[in-house]
């Protein structure tokens, strides 16, 4: 080969090392790029710049993994409790802070009317405690029973007594032994018959439940297994007008020592009601359950007009003994504020307008909140048709607290009844259960009639005052007396919180 050949071959390979050496050069940077630890990358990079990268990727992919699950989380949970299909609506946890919280915000949907209640299969399989609650906090609870002197114009002392102002703040004060107002001052009224006196104190066990002023007629619950039947004692309370109203209307039998009998209910006549008031006389077998059956361990309240339909004894497990509680009562299917329950009342004409502003301005110069979701509790309104209570120390002082309540002020319930459960804090464990599950417990009859008094229709404190001076019929004249004591403070500058309508029922 000669100079020229070599010259040529020499020519024609330089490209190709050229190419060669930047293919290598675009391979060794692709490299870098997928795989930052290689020899290369390694000695010309710092090791931060590795933890920069990765763990940038790492933390931003696991966030968005995260934000998704809690999304499809959140989703399917709202999903689940609002679906029809049984399998799906069983999963739902229907107490759940969850959904207050986004119900709030108006991201939850609206509250279902029924869902399945998470019941034992068989109440044949309930363990009963074999000990009760132990009183920790508060040991002793006993009653005062000297109402005072008797009104002017009464013919008996007032059934709640004559509580100040100072004893009301005192009976809020936890001690461990406690001597407060519970109804049942001597000779106030609401007396029971020496037989059904007698019956009460066989019955560790009670399902109760009242028909007053001929309002209702007792319906036979179903689904009670025969343990049940053998266990609990079925308690109609009636007045006398009550009672005759029944006895035109359905068979009533008489066993051999003179009580009286509708099916599995044994009627239980409240003789000299205590209040002119058919729904405040009410309160006092729904409230006053464990002073009516002291010897009660158990008891389960359903109104007049409702059909039991789960056994009692599934009741107690699901609502008391699987939780532990010792009081149990279902939220409002649309109010967690007792200011919104306020507002619907006036509304609605369920009671004078007037008093029941001056019933939230007292709670609210007292201290109670609106309800929010960071309260510990799931309400401040519950739907107080159904209550399951052990008859606990705590368990009984609250039914004492929320009864004179309901003493002093309106007998709107709903109102008093988040109230005494903020005046006693944390001392009291127990559990306002789905409004859903309690839609589920039983079936609802109409009244035979509706009820109305004068003082629904009242708007101003005027009319009472002039009534009050006159002595009409538009004034309650046993209850709500609360109403007509100086109040101990300042009420012309509270304000109630401003309501937002978020339902038009209710």
């Amino acid at each position: 080969m000669d100079a020229g050949d070599v010259q040529r071959s020499l020519s024609m390979r330089t490209p190709r090392v050229n190419v060669r050496n930047g293919l290598q050069s675009f391979q060794d940077k692709e490299m870098d790029r997928i795989h930052p630890l290689s020899p290369g990358r390694v000695s010309q990079d710092p090791i931060k710049k590795v933890w920069k990268r990765g763990f940038i990727r790492l933390v931003f992919v696991s966030t968005l993994v995260w934000m998704l699950l809690i999304v499809f989380a959140t989703s399917f949970h709202v999903w689940s409790c609002s679906t029809s299909i049984d399998f799906f609506s069983a999963i739902c946890k229907s107490d759940s802070r969850v959904l207050d919280i986004l119900g709030t915000i108006g991201l939850a949907p609206k509250p279902i009317h029924r869902c399945p209640i998470p019941v034992a299969d068989d109440p044949d399989s309930i363990v009963i405690p074999e000990k009760g609650t132990p009183n920790e906090l508060l040991q002793n609870l006993s009653y005062i029973e000297n109402g005072g002197p008797i009104p002017d114009g009464q013919s008996m002392p007032l059934f709640g007594g004559h509580q100040t102002w100072a004893q009301r703040e005192n009976s809020f004060k936890l001690n461990t032994t406690m001597k407060i107002h519970c109804g049942f001052m001597k000779n106030g009224g609401a007396e029971m018959d020496e037989l059904d006196v007698r019956y009460a104190q066989n019955c560790r066990f009670v399902v109760a439940s009242g028909i007053f002023d001929g309002y209702d007629i007792p319906n036979q619950p179903s689904n009670i297994s025969v343990r049940s039947q053998n266990l609990f004692c079925f308690i109609m309370v009636v007045d006398e007008i009550s009672l005759e109203f029944i006895k035109k209307n359905i068979s009533v039998v008489e066993d051999k020592d003179g009580g009286k009998w509708v099916g599995i209910w044994r009627l239980v006549t409240l003789h000299r009601p205590p209040y002119d008031e058919p729904r405040r006389n009410g309160k006092v077998p729904k409230i006053l359950t464990h002073r009516l059956f002291p010897q009660a361990q158990y008891s389960i309240w359903i109104d007049g007009k409702m059909e039991l339909i789960v056994d009692p004894l599934l009741m107690l497990e699901r609502y008391l003994w699987r939780g532990k509680y010792t009081f149990a009562i279902a939220r409002h299917k649309h109010h967690r504020s007792i200011y919104e329950e306020g507002d619907a009342i006036k509304r609605r004409k369920r009671y004078a307008r007037p008093l029941v502003d001056l019933q939230m301005k007292i709670y609210r110069f007292e201290g109670m909140d609106d309800w929010s979701p960071m309260k510990k509790t799931r309400g401040d309104v519950p739907e107080g048709a159904v209550i399951l209570r052990e008859h606990t120390a705590m368990s009984n002082l609250l039914s004492c607290l929320w009864f004179n309540e309901v003493n002093l002020f309106t007998p709107r319930d709903q109102l008093s009844f988040g109230y005494a459960v903020y005046r006693l804090g944390d001392a009291l464990k127990f559990f306002m259960f789905p409004n859903c599950e309690y839609n589920s417990l039983f079936i609802l009859h109409r009244h035979n009639r509706e009820h109305s008094s004068r003082i629904e229709w009242v708007k101003t404190l005027k009319e009472l005052k002039e009534s009050k001076e006159k002595k009409s019929s538009l004034m309650e004249s046993r209850g709500g007396l609360g109403f007509w004591i100086p109040y101990p403070g300042d009420l012309d500058s509270v304000q109630i919180p401003v309501v937002k309508r978020t339902f038009a029922a209710g």
